[in-house]
Protein backbone atom coordinates (compact mmCIF):
# COMPACT_ATOMS: atom_id res chain seq x y z
CA UNK A 1 0.00 0.00 0.00
CA UNK A 2 1.02 3.64 -0.37
CA UNK A 3 2.70 5.52 2.45
CA UNK A 4 1.84 8.94 3.82
CA UNK A 5 4.79 11.31 4.06
CA UNK A 6 4.61 14.67 5.80
CA UNK A 7 5.88 17.39 3.42
CA UNK A 8 6.02 20.96 4.73
CA UNK A 9 3.59 19.94 7.43
CA UNK A 10 1.09 18.48 4.95
CA UNK A 11 0.42 14.72 4.65
CA UNK A 12 1.01 13.42 1.12
CA UNK A 13 0.34 10.02 -0.39
CA UNK A 14 3.66 8.62 -1.61
CA UNK A 15 4.37 5.59 -3.76
CA UNK A 16 7.42 3.36 -4.06
CA UNK A 17 9.25 4.65 -7.19
CA UNK A 18 8.98 2.47 -10.28
CA UNK A 19 12.10 0.74 -11.53
CA UNK A 20 13.20 1.97 -14.95
CA UNK A 21 12.37 -1.30 -16.66
CA UNK A 22 10.21 -1.84 -19.79
CA UNK A 23 8.84 -5.11 -18.39
CA UNK A 24 7.69 -3.29 -15.25
CA UNK A 25 6.08 -0.53 -17.34
CA UNK A 26 4.33 -3.03 -19.61
CA UNK A 27 3.10 -5.03 -16.61
CA UNK A 28 1.58 -1.93 -15.05
CA UNK A 29 -0.32 -0.72 -18.11
CA UNK A 30 -1.51 -4.23 -18.97
CA UNK A 31 -2.76 -4.57 -15.37
CA UNK A 32 -4.76 -1.36 -15.82
CA UNK A 33 -6.31 -2.46 -19.10
CA UNK A 34 -4.01 -1.75 -22.04
CA UNK A 35 -4.01 -4.54 -24.62
CA UNK A 36 -0.98 -6.87 -24.54
CA UNK A 37 -0.55 -5.93 -28.21
CA UNK A 38 1.21 -2.80 -26.90
CA UNK A 39 4.50 -2.78 -24.99
CA UNK A 40 7.56 -0.79 -23.90
CA UNK A 41 11.11 -1.17 -25.21
CA UNK A 42 14.52 0.14 -24.20
CA UNK A 43 16.21 2.62 -26.54
CA UNK A 44 19.97 2.06 -26.36
CA UNK A 45 20.99 4.88 -28.70
CA UNK A 46 19.21 7.69 -30.54
CA UNK A 47 22.19 8.37 -32.80
CA UNK A 48 22.95 4.87 -34.11
CA UNK A 49 20.35 3.63 -36.66
CA UNK A 50 21.25 -0.03 -36.12
CA UNK A 51 20.02 0.20 -32.53
CA UNK A 52 16.65 1.50 -33.70
CA UNK A 53 16.09 -0.82 -36.64
CA UNK A 54 14.55 -3.67 -34.61
CA UNK A 55 11.92 -1.52 -32.89
CA UNK A 56 8.27 -1.80 -33.98
CA UNK A 57 7.08 1.39 -35.65
CA UNK A 58 5.30 3.66 -35.23
CA UNK A 59 6.52 4.59 -31.79
CA UNK A 60 3.57 6.25 -30.09
CA UNK A 61 5.41 7.77 -27.13
CA UNK A 62 8.78 8.04 -25.43
CA UNK A 63 9.46 7.98 -21.72
CA UNK A 64 12.58 9.97 -21.01
CA UNK A 65 14.23 9.45 -17.61
CA UNK A 66 16.43 12.39 -16.75
CA UNK A 67 18.69 13.26 -13.78
CA UNK A 68 17.17 15.98 -11.62
CA UNK A 69 20.01 18.47 -12.08
CA UNK A 70 19.75 18.31 -15.88
CA UNK A 71 15.99 18.54 -15.71
CA UNK A 72 16.12 21.69 -13.59
CA UNK A 73 18.66 23.37 -15.89
CA UNK A 74 16.56 22.53 -18.92
CA UNK A 75 13.04 23.33 -17.70
CA UNK A 76 12.84 25.41 -14.51
CA UNK A 77 12.71 28.79 -16.26
CA UNK A 78 10.27 27.62 -18.90
CA UNK A 79 7.96 26.13 -16.28
CA UNK A 80 8.08 29.33 -14.24
CA UNK A 81 6.91 31.23 -17.33
CA UNK A 82 4.22 28.67 -18.23
CA UNK A 83 0.66 29.71 -17.46
CA UNK A 84 -1.11 27.08 -15.32
CA UNK A 85 -3.16 24.77 -17.54
CA UNK A 86 -6.95 24.88 -17.21
CA UNK A 87 -8.08 22.60 -20.05
CA UNK A 88 -10.61 19.78 -19.92
CA UNK A 89 -13.01 17.88 -22.13
CA UNK A 90 -13.10 16.71 -25.71
CA UNK A 91 -11.45 19.88 -27.03
CA UNK A 92 -8.13 19.11 -25.30
CA UNK A 93 -5.36 18.24 -27.77
CA UNK A 94 -3.92 15.93 -25.10
CA UNK A 95 -5.01 14.56 -21.76
CA UNK A 96 -2.65 15.90 -19.10
CA UNK A 97 -2.39 14.83 -15.48
CA UNK A 98 -1.06 17.02 -12.69
CA UNK A 99 1.04 14.98 -10.25
CA UNK A 100 0.05 15.21 -6.59
CA UNK A 101 1.20 11.74 -5.47
CA UNK A 102 4.78 11.57 -4.24
CA UNK A 103 7.24 9.49 -6.32
CA UNK A 104 4.57 8.87 -8.96
CA UNK A 105 6.30 10.60 -11.88
CA UNK A 106 6.86 7.22 -13.53
CA UNK A 107 3.20 6.32 -13.17
CA UNK A 108 2.09 9.71 -14.49
CA UNK A 109 4.46 9.33 -17.44
CA UNK A 110 2.97 5.93 -18.27
CA UNK A 111 -0.55 7.32 -18.07
CA UNK A 112 0.40 10.16 -20.41
CA UNK A 113 1.93 7.66 -22.87
CA UNK A 114 -1.09 5.34 -23.11
CA UNK A 115 -3.83 7.98 -22.77
CA UNK A 116 -2.89 10.02 -25.85
CA UNK A 117 -2.37 9.57 -29.56
CA UNK A 118 -2.45 6.19 -31.23
CA UNK A 119 -1.80 4.24 -28.03
CA UNK A 120 -5.23 5.11 -26.70
CA UNK A 121 -6.79 2.79 -29.28
CA UNK A 122 -5.26 -0.13 -27.35
CA UNK A 123 -7.13 0.54 -24.09
CA UNK A 124 -9.63 -2.26 -23.53
CA UNK A 125 -13.26 -1.23 -23.20
CA UNK A 126 -14.58 -1.54 -19.66
CA UNK A 127 -11.10 -1.82 -18.11
CA UNK A 128 -10.02 0.13 -15.02
CA UNK A 129 -8.05 2.51 -17.24
CA UNK A 130 -10.94 2.98 -19.65
CA UNK A 131 -13.25 3.89 -16.76
CA UNK A 132 -10.65 6.19 -15.21
CA UNK A 133 -10.04 8.14 -18.42
CA UNK A 134 -13.74 8.54 -19.13
CA UNK A 135 -14.23 9.93 -15.64
CA UNK A 136 -11.15 12.17 -15.98
CA UNK A 137 -12.00 13.64 -19.39
CA UNK A 138 -14.50 16.36 -18.32
CA UNK A 139 -12.50 17.34 -15.23
CA UNK A 140 -10.09 20.23 -14.85
CA UNK A 141 -6.49 19.64 -13.72
CA UNK A 142 -7.10 19.72 -9.96
CA UNK A 143 -10.20 17.47 -9.85
CA UNK A 144 -8.46 15.18 -12.34
CA UNK A 145 -5.42 14.98 -10.03
CA UNK A 146 -7.75 14.19 -7.11
CA UNK A 147 -9.28 11.38 -9.15
CA UNK A 148 -5.86 9.77 -9.59
CA UNK A 149 -4.92 10.43 -5.97
CA UNK A 150 -7.99 8.56 -4.73
CA UNK A 151 -7.99 5.71 -7.28
CA UNK A 152 -7.53 2.37 -5.56
CA UNK A 153 -7.18 0.58 -8.90
CA UNK A 154 -4.29 2.87 -9.85
CA UNK A 155 -2.60 2.41 -6.48
CA UNK A 156 -2.93 -1.39 -6.63
CA UNK A 157 -1.50 -1.55 -10.16
CA UNK A 158 1.39 0.73 -9.27
CA UNK A 159 2.34 -1.12 -6.10
CA UNK A 160 2.27 -4.50 -7.86
CA UNK A 161 4.54 -3.16 -10.61
CA UNK A 162 6.90 -1.37 -8.19
CA UNK A 163 7.69 -4.69 -6.51
CA UNK A 164 8.21 -6.55 -9.79
CA UNK A 165 11.58 -5.08 -10.81
CA UNK A 166 15.01 -6.68 -10.75
CA UNK A 167 16.40 -4.34 -8.11
CA UNK A 168 15.33 -3.77 -4.53
CA UNK A 169 12.47 -1.29 -4.40
CA UNK A 170 13.48 1.95 -2.63
CA UNK A 171 11.51 3.20 0.33
CA UNK A 172 8.82 5.81 -0.38
CA UNK A 173 10.70 8.43 1.63
CA UNK A 174 13.92 7.98 -0.37
CA UNK A 175 14.73 10.51 -3.09
CA UNK A 176 15.18 8.72 -6.42
CA UNK A 177 16.91 11.66 -8.13
CA UNK A 178 15.21 11.39 -11.54
CA UNK A 179 12.31 12.81 -13.55
CA UNK A 180 10.10 10.91 -16.00
CA UNK A 181 9.03 13.00 -19.00
CA UNK A 182 6.68 11.72 -21.68
CA UNK A 183 6.85 12.77 -25.32
CA UNK A 184 3.83 11.71 -27.36
CA UNK A 185 2.64 12.29 -30.91
CA UNK A 186 -0.94 13.39 -30.33
CA UNK A 187 -3.94 13.18 -32.64
CA UNK A 188 -3.27 16.74 -33.81
CA UNK A 189 0.04 15.59 -35.32
CA UNK A 190 2.12 17.56 -32.83
CA UNK A 191 4.76 16.37 -30.39
CA UNK A 192 3.67 17.12 -26.83
CA UNK A 193 5.83 17.12 -23.73
CA UNK A 194 3.79 15.80 -20.82
CA UNK A 195 5.11 16.10 -17.30
CA UNK A 196 2.85 16.15 -14.25
CA UNK A 197 5.38 18.26 -12.38
CA UNK A 198 5.11 21.20 -14.81
CA UNK A 199 2.28 23.72 -14.99
CA UNK A 200 0.76 22.00 -17.99
CA UNK A 201 1.40 20.22 -21.29
CA UNK A 202 3.78 21.82 -23.79
CA UNK A 203 3.37 21.71 -27.57
CA UNK A 204 6.86 21.15 -29.02
CA UNK A 205 5.83 21.46 -32.64
CA UNK A 206 4.28 19.66 -35.59
CA UNK A 207 5.42 16.36 -37.05
CA UNK A 208 4.86 15.07 -40.56
CA UNK A 209 2.36 12.21 -40.97
CA UNK A 210 5.20 9.72 -41.42
CA UNK A 211 7.15 10.98 -38.38
CA UNK A 212 6.55 9.21 -35.07
CA UNK A 213 7.70 9.99 -31.52
CA UNK A 214 11.10 8.45 -32.26
CA UNK A 215 11.68 10.29 -35.53
CA UNK A 216 14.73 12.51 -35.81
CA UNK A 217 12.59 15.66 -35.75
CA UNK A 218 10.72 14.48 -32.64
CA UNK A 219 14.02 13.76 -30.89
CA UNK A 220 15.32 17.21 -31.81
CA UNK A 221 12.15 18.86 -30.50
CA UNK A 222 12.13 16.81 -27.31
CA UNK A 223 14.82 14.59 -25.84
CA UNK A 224 17.80 16.41 -27.34
CA UNK A 225 16.73 19.69 -25.73
CA UNK A 226 17.62 18.06 -22.42
CA UNK A 227 20.87 16.55 -23.67
CA UNK A 228 22.27 19.99 -24.50
CA UNK A 229 22.06 20.88 -20.80
CA UNK A 230 24.03 17.82 -19.68
CA UNK A 231 27.55 18.10 -18.34
CA UNK A 232 30.22 15.39 -18.41
CA UNK A 233 28.98 13.93 -15.14
CA UNK A 234 25.32 13.91 -16.26
CA UNK A 235 25.18 10.78 -18.38
CA UNK A 236 22.54 8.70 -16.63
CA UNK A 237 19.77 9.20 -19.17
CA UNK A 238 17.35 6.49 -20.22
CA UNK A 239 14.71 6.29 -22.95
CA UNK A 240 11.87 3.79 -23.28
CA UNK A 241 9.61 3.59 -26.32
CA UNK A 242 5.95 2.58 -26.52
CA UNK A 243 4.90 0.62 -29.58
CA UNK A 244 3.24 -2.54 -30.79
CA UNK A 245 4.37 -5.67 -28.98
CA UNK A 246 6.83 -7.87 -30.82
CA UNK A 247 5.54 -11.22 -32.00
Amino acid sequence: MASTIITNGVPKKTFIPLENNPEVFSHLVHHLGVSPKLGFYDIYSIDEPSFLAFLPRPVYALLFICPQNVYHRARDQEDADLKPYTGSGEQEPVMWFKQTIGHACGLIGLLHAVSNGGARDYILAGSDLDKLLKEALPLGPNPRADLLYNSQALEDAHMAAARKGDTKAPLPEEDNGYHFICFVKADDGHLWELNGGMNGPVDRGSLKPEEDALSDRALSLGVRTFMQHAKSEDLEFSIVALGQAME
